[in-house]
């Protein structure tokens, strides 16, 4: 059975928790478990708070699309915002010893370590799209 569930979100830091609050229910219905929902948890929070606060520059003139969708042995997850895009590449590596102490750009090397697989696009009406999956 496909299950698949759309929210539109403000451009603000209080859409996190919802969008958080979206994902874990979606998790329980389409018979996730805890381990696997924390997974997903995790991911959510940080790929819409940099969309709301790196893509859309925290402009509650746009929003940010968050999709989700499971065939019951893997779940994805887009979310997409309105910003100007950039290029993965050139988030510094946070791992490297040069920015161990940086404050930014851990949330990719998070969302790599919780879903099996992170892709990142650029939408055709502007903004990105990070669409990451993770299987059962």
């Amino acid at each position: 059975m496909e299950l698949r569930r759309e929210i539109i979100l403000e451009s603000q830091l209080e859409s996190v928790e919802k969008a958080a609050a979206v994902a874990d229910a979606f998790v329980v219905e389409a018979g996730f478990d805890a381990e696997f929902g924390y997974s997903i948890d995790m991911a959510v929070r940080e790929s819409v708070a940099n969309a709301i606060k790196h893509g859309n520059k925290l402009d509650e003139g746009k929003s940010v699309e968050m999709n989700l969708s499971s065939d019951g042995d893997e779940m994805t997850i887009s979310v997409r915002d309105q910003g100007e895009g950039f290029a993965v590449e050139d988030i510094p590596d946070p791992t490297n010893p040069e920015n161990l102490l940086k404050v930014n750009g851990r949330g990719i090397l998070f969302m790599n370590s919780f879903m099996d697989e992170v892709n990142w696009s650029r939408h055709d009406d502007g903004g990105m799209i990070v669409s990451m999956t993770k299987r059962r």
